[in-house]
């Protein structure tokens, strides 16, 4: 096995990766409302920009196997 996926599976990650992209500007709005309406429920954008990190971390994933490893 040489590390490369098919064209079905490219097309379902970068289908995911642009789903992860989504979600990812998502919260960013949904944080940046909650940080406007003043101080608020804390709790609440502590628990989304924990869930932004875990959305990045997973968009990083996916972005590497998408891209091939290039050996110079």
């Amino acid at each position: 096995m040489d590390g490369r996926i098919g064209r079905e599976a490219m097309a379902a990650a970068e289908a995911e990766l642009e789903r992860l992209r989504e979600e990812h500007r998502d919260l960013d709005a949904a944080i940046a409302a909650l940080l406007a309406a003043g101080p608020g429920d804390q709790l609440q954008v502590q628990r989304l920009k924990k869930r932004k990190l875990a959305l990045r971390d997973r968009i990083a994933f996916t972005e590497d196997m998408i891209t091939p490893d290039i050996i110079a």
